[in-house]
């Protein structure tokens, strides 16, 4: 099918099956592989060395370890210059390997940026984060007029302070620095902020 001999077909199979970590079980039966099959889906793929694979929802239904066994050999496919089109609803998974992001709702185009710089895209200001076990000093962040709201990380003594507007941020910073706090640290809006502002929050809506 990919116009490969008989010779060449074995090189190549057995160079991917190592690729992917399947070398050890090239002579099993497919259907025993169940974590594996997907490292074997995208082997297949890799055979006519191809310029751009499509991967759709890969790692939908793979349990935590399987998924970033998967998501560290798309890494390394991506960095040896292969260009990956992934389709998925995992916005963490397209944060972590997505050089650019394209926002899809309903069959339109709603935004195209790259990851780095998506969050810029929004108009809210870049989020504060800092670190303290004093109540005083977040009581004087939430006190301030212009922060929206300052919610607890799940890092015990982490709190997230989001002002209102960007120019909002270096009073937020000047409170922090005033009260001694030293860990801080600001970030922009990530990509499922920036997906549920665009696309919008519909719930369980069919």
């Amino acid at each position: 099918m990919y116009g490969l001999d008989g010779r060449q077909a074995h090189r190549r199979a057995d160079e991917l099956l190592r690729r992917v970590g399947l070398a050890e079980r090239a002579d099993e039966p497919v259907e025993r592989l169940s974590r594996g099959m997907v490292r074997l889906h995208l082997a297949r793929g890799l055979v006519s060395d191809p310029e751009v694979v499509f991967l759709d929802e890969p790692t939908v239904g793979l349990d935590p370890a399987a998924a970033l066994e998967f998501r560290t050999l798309v890494r390394e496919l991506r960095d040896r210059g292969l260009t990956l089109f992934l389709t998925t609803h995992d916005m963490d998974e397209a944060e972590d390997l997505c050089d650019r992001v394209s926002v899809i709702d309903r069959g339109r185009l709603l935004l195209s940026a790259d990851t780095a710089t998506i969050g810029r895209r929004l108009p809210a200001p870049d989020r504060v984060d800092f670190e303290t076990g004093d109540e005083r000093v977040v009581a004087a962040v939430r006190a301030l007029p212009t922060v929206r709201r300052v919610t607890p990380l799940e890092v015990p003594g982490r709190w997230r302070a989001e002002p209102g507007r960007p120019e909002d941020v270096a009073a937020v910073l000047r409170v922090l620095v005033e009260h001694g706090v030293t860990s801080i640290v600001t970030s922009q809006p990530r990509l499922e902020e920036v997906y549920l502002r665009v696309v919008g929050d519909r719930g369980m809506a069919l």
